[in-house]
């Protein structure tokens, strides 16, 4: 079997989507005959666990952890012991546990503020920049005893990818750079402060590591698109999926109308124009009202629950918090009407979040609220699952919220039967593999 090493920030317990595409990549991997050696830290920051994942590894999977030095003591002592926002927002590490979006949340500390700027300018491109150096100076004594066949690098955080830049240069193995995520084109980058001399030093690792891969891959057409422009190393598309078999457990669905949301839920994608419109429903028909439940599955941002209240909804909100995936599964598939509000960031345009290709799979109606000509959207219309309107289309929420509850009551909720079977990660994990054989040279 041809082995694959795998070098990746978030590996179980953490959790997330990040996680959960290449615990799906190393779950399929062997069938296709390569074995995966994940690479991770055995210390990461843990933003969100979800110990069920650990299940979906395979036994053929190497894990190898190694201490990853970060910045978070000096920070702690620095900035006090209450300075958890702060400090995610200084690692890139993501939300703490209470805030999904502090990088380009408004009203910021004076702590959260410098934070943002050291993170910015200080860690480049993040604060994993540390491992970079240990790492390969490690792997390169590891492949000696235990060699692969090609390596494969995942980011966010992009420092990941400078480690697979580094050891394929000094080892002559090929290197695949899969981008979760863009990044001198993701929609925070903008708000980290950085000097002209730091956003250069930006571009010109980003330069260096797609023209340094053997491969690229992108998750979302737009930026595959954004990514070819910028290099002559060919750019692949391997989106994010479901895996049919979280979607095949038994499940009962309840009696209520769930309008649900699964993930991270941010405070500039709040849909504003959604709660007025489900506030005014409920004042107006009580049989809706009673009927009616907002689930939310996931962190989500205060500055939501707070629009939810002054709408007058507080009865028929359920706030989960963060759950494993095998509960958000259920959730999706116990839907009435799934709702996808992105952020309010022109390059979300781009965007396809994970959670997209579970709503497929969960086979309920979609509520997409953001840009209507954008990466989420063309899937939504070309799968028939749903519909993509404007923050502020209020008729047309209105219209849809309403056509949903009529076939709610009339038990006759749209089952979208269209086939969605290139989003499996089967499929996607055949398409890996078919790419690290061509570049293998394997047959």
């Amino acid at each position: 079997m041809k082995r694959v090493l795998i070098i990746t920030y978030y590996w179980p317990p953490s959790g997330g989507s990040g996680v959960q595409r290449w615990v799906k990549f190393a779950k399929y991997l062997p069938s296709e005959g390569w074995q995966p050696v994940i690479y991770t830290p055995e210390n990461p920051e843990l933003t969100t666990v979800d110990k069920t994942l650990a299940a979906e590894i395979p036994p053929e999977a190497e894990i190898v952890k190694r201490h990853i030095t970060e910045p978070y003591g000096i920070y702690r002592k620095l900035m006090g012991k209450g300075s958890s926002t702060d400090l995610k927002t200084l690692t890139g590490a993501g939300a703490s546990k209470d805030e999904v979006n502090p990088i380009n949340g408004g009203g910021k500390s004076w702590k959260q503020r410098l934070s943002l700027y050291i993170r910015g300018n200080f860690f480049i491109p993040d604060p994993r920049i540390m491992w970079l150096h240990p790492s390969v100076r490690f792997l390169k004594e590891y492949l000696k005893g235990h060699p692969v066949d090609a390596i494969v690098t995942t980011g966010p955080p992009q420092s990941m990818h400078l480690i697979g830049l580094k050891l394929s240069r000094e080892t002559g193995i090929p290197w695949v750079a899969d981008f979760r995520d863009p990044w001198t084109k993701m929609f925070y980058f903008k708000h980290l402060g950085l000097t002209k001399r730091s956003e250069q030093k930006h571009h010109q690792l980003e330069k260096e590591v797609l023209d340094g891969a053997t491969r690229v891959i992108s998750v979302s057409p737009m930026v595959q698109k954004d990514f070819q422009a910028m290099t002559e190393t060919p750019v692949e598309l391997i989106t994010n999926g479901f895996d049919d078999e979280d979607f095949r457990k038994d499940f009962e669905q309840d009696e209520y109308f769930n309008i649900t949301h699964t993930g991270l839920f941010a405070s500039d994608g709040d849909p504003q124009t959604l709660w007025k419109v489900l506030g005014q429903k409920c004042a107006s028909d009580e049989e809706f009202r009673r009927a009616l439940r907002i689930r939310l599955v996931g962190k989500t941002d205060k500055e939501i629950i707070d629009s939810v209240k002054a709408a007058d909804l507080a009865e028929n909100l359920k706030d989960f918090g963060y759950q494993s995936h095998e509960v958000a599964v259920k959730e999706q598939r116990n839907a009435s009407l799934l709702i996808l509000p992105l952020r309010k960031e022109p390059e979300y345009e781009a965007v396809l979040p994970g959670k997209l290709f579970e709503y497929l799979a969960s086979r309920r109606p979609v509520l997409g609220i953001g840009q209507t000509e954008g990466a989420m959207a063309k899937i939504v219309r070309d799968t028939g699952s749903g519909v993509v309107y404007d923050w502020d289309d209020e008729k047309k929420i209105r219209n849809w919220i309403d056509f949903c509850w009529e076939e709610f009551k009339n038990n006759e909720l749209r089952d979208n039967s269209s086939d969605i079977s290139c989003y499996s990660r089967k499929r996607l994990t055949r398409q890996l593999a078919n790419l690290l054989n061509e570049i293998t040279n394997h047959e």
